[in-house]
């Protein structure tokens, strides 16, 4: 067995999206094709992307769930054209994560924090790959119809300072984890930016920080009009700690990060 992953994050990673799907928010049906998708993911990867993170489920608001074997068809594949490239895989199920993971891929980005599948906290702790542990509240199925909250920051910290104890108690290493505190997911417009407002917050989980609020809904207009509320987001999360941005527009988001951290060094 290889040594456990462990996240490097002495700058600031960019996680580029790669949705393998007919039906996600922003680009669904674009990358369903494997060569396209793969031709896609090397593009993200010369622009600058660390990571490619690659779903074979939509988790937008109102998705349905998808079987197994059609999850594995979409996302199999692209991950085994890409042995040059670090691969996530973006799953909630334990079946897709072994099959993913024997494919290439090094981390597991599960939306459900390792709640929906309880095999998937062992999957992990046997391949020894990396873990992206997110709040959500609800399921994608039901979580925009009425989310709240009587203390949004308080709440989601609690909830991943939990998932992170119970992925250790099951053999993960801390260097393992990095936590989301799901932006769009089960929150508000309110509720998002209470969380971005207060991110740096998040950091005394000691865990990487990851932040995926690229073309979300919250930031208004159609989704392919925000890039400049993303390059915002991606800007002002950099600034308060975040280690990880979870984006569409990979060599825009590189840019803005350099900029950042060439501010910080400069201070």
């Amino acid at each position: 067995m290889n040594a456990p992953f462990a996240w490097d994050i002495s700058r600031p990673l960019v996680m580029g999206i790669l949705n393998v799907t007919p039906d996600s928010f922003s680009d669904g049906g674009k990358f369903a094709n494997v060569s396209r998708a793969v031709e896609h993911a090397r593009h993200m990867a010369a622009a600058g992307a660390d990571i490619i993170d690659i779903g074979g489920e939509s988790t937008r608001p109102g998705a349905k769930p998808v079987a197994v074997a059609e999850e594995l068809r979409r996302v199999v594949p692209v991950i085994e054209a890409l042995p040059e490239v670090l691969i996530s895989v973006d799953t909630t199920k334990a079946a897709v994560a072994v099959r993913a993971l024997a494919a290439g891929a090094r981390i597991v980005n599960d939306i459900s924090a390792c709640r929906f599948d309880p095999e998937m906290i062992e999957v992990v702790a046997t391949a020894g790959s990396g873990l992206v542990l997110m709040h959500m509240q609800g399921t994608p199925a039901t979580m925009q119809q009425a989310p709240r909250y009587d203390d949004v920051l308080k709440e989601v910290r609690e909830f991943l300072a939990e998932r992170i104890a119970f992925a250790e108690a099951h053999g993960v290493k801390k260097t393992q984890i990095a936590v989301d505190p799901g932006i769009g997911f089960g929150k508000t417009v309110a509720h998002n930016l209470q969380l971005l407002a207060q991110l740096e917050q998040l950091t005394v989980l000691g865990c990487p920080i990851v932040v995926g609020a690229s073309r979300k809904s919250f930031l208004g207009r159609q989704s392919h009009e925000r890039l400049p509320g993303s390059l915002a987001v991606a800007a002002w999360a950099t600034a308060q700690g975040a280690n990880v941005l979870r984006v569409h527009d990979v060599a825009e988001t590189v840019e803005v990060v350099k900029l950042i951290e060439a501010a910080k060094r400069a201070r």
